[in-house]
C-alpha cells in the first residue's frame, strides 16, 4: 500500500478510543462535532436513505424518545448520504403524514465524508448507502459502544436507551452491568484483585455475594 493510500484510510474505530471530529452541514445548520457536543453524550447514527419506510419508523422512534435522551444529557445526530434539501423535505413529510416532529439535526453527507470517517458504508451491503450504525460517544469524545444493523432490519430502541443507562451507571458508580440489566436491577461489583481481598469479600454482608468473584449490590 502506498503512503498516499495509507494516509487516505479512515481511522480505526475502537471501543474507548477517540471519536473522530468533523465539520458538517445539517438540517440545524453547520456544526463541528466536538463543539456541538460539549459536555454531552452523543448518539451518532446513520440510516440508508431518506423517504424509505424502515428509516421513517426509526426516525419517529428516536423522536418519541427525544425527551428521555435529553433527561440523560444525550444529543442525537443523524446521518445519511443525502442532501440537506432531501433531509428537510423528508422531515417535513414525516410531520405532515405521521404527526411526528423530528427535533434533532441530520447531517447532509453527499460526499460520504462522515460516513467514510465512521465506517458507515459497508460495500458488500451497498456502496452508496450507509448501514444502520449507532455510535455512543461520551463527553470525553470517546466511542463507548458501536452497534450495526443491516439495511433491512430496524433498530431496537429499548436497547439503545438501555445501553445509555448502563454506560452512565457504570461510569457513575464504578460497577458493571450484568446481562439483561435494566435501571433498578442489582449491579455487579468488580471482583477483588488479591487473595486477602477475596477472603474479605466472601464475608461482606453489605453485598449479595455468590462467591468471591461474583457479587452484586443494589444502587
Amino acid at each position: 500500500m502506498s503512503q498516499l493510500q495509507e494516509e487516505s484510510r479512515p481511522p480505526r474505530l475502537e471501543l474507548n478510543g477517540p471519536a473522530p471530529d468533523f465539520e458538517a452541514n445539517t438540517t440545524h445548520g453547520p456544526i463541528r462535532l466536538s463543539k456541538w457536543a460539549t459536555g454531552k453524550w452523543v448518539i451518532l447514527f446513520s440510516h440508508p436513505a431518506d423517504f424509505t419506510p424502515v428509516c421513517t419508523t426509526e426516525f419517529m422512534a428516536f423522536a418519541k424518545l427525544h425527551d428521555e435522551f435529553e433527561k440523560r444529557g444525550v444529543k442525537l445526530l443523524g446521518n445519511s448520504i443525502d442532501s440537506n434539501y432531501s433531509h428537510i423535505a423528508w422531515v417535513r413529510n414525516i410531520e405532515e403524514k405521521f404527526g411526528v416532529k423530528i427535533p434533532f439535526p441530520i447531517i447532509a453527507d453527499l460526499d460520504q465524508k462522515v460516513a467514510r470517517l465512521y465506517g458507515m458504508v459497508h460495500e458488500p451491503s451497498s456502496a452508496t448507502a450507509a448501514v444502520r450504525c449507532v455510535f455512543f460517544i461520551d463527553p470525553e469524545m470517546r466511542i463507548r459502544t458501536m452497534i450495526y444493523y443491516p439495511l433491512n432490519v430496524g433498530r431496537n430502541f429499548d436497547e439503545i436507551l438501555r445501553v445509555v443507562d448502563a454506560l452512565q451507571t457504570v461510569d457513575n458508580n464504578a460497577v458493571a452491568c450484568p446481562a439483561d440489566w435494566r435501571p433498578g436491577d442489582p449491579v455487579i461489583v468488580p471482583p477483588p484483585g488479591t487473595a486477602q481481598d477475596a477472603e474479605a469479600r466472601v464475608k461482606d454482608s453489605t453485598l449479595q455475594v455468590t462467591d468471591w468473584y461474583f457479587s452484586k449490590k443494589k444502587l
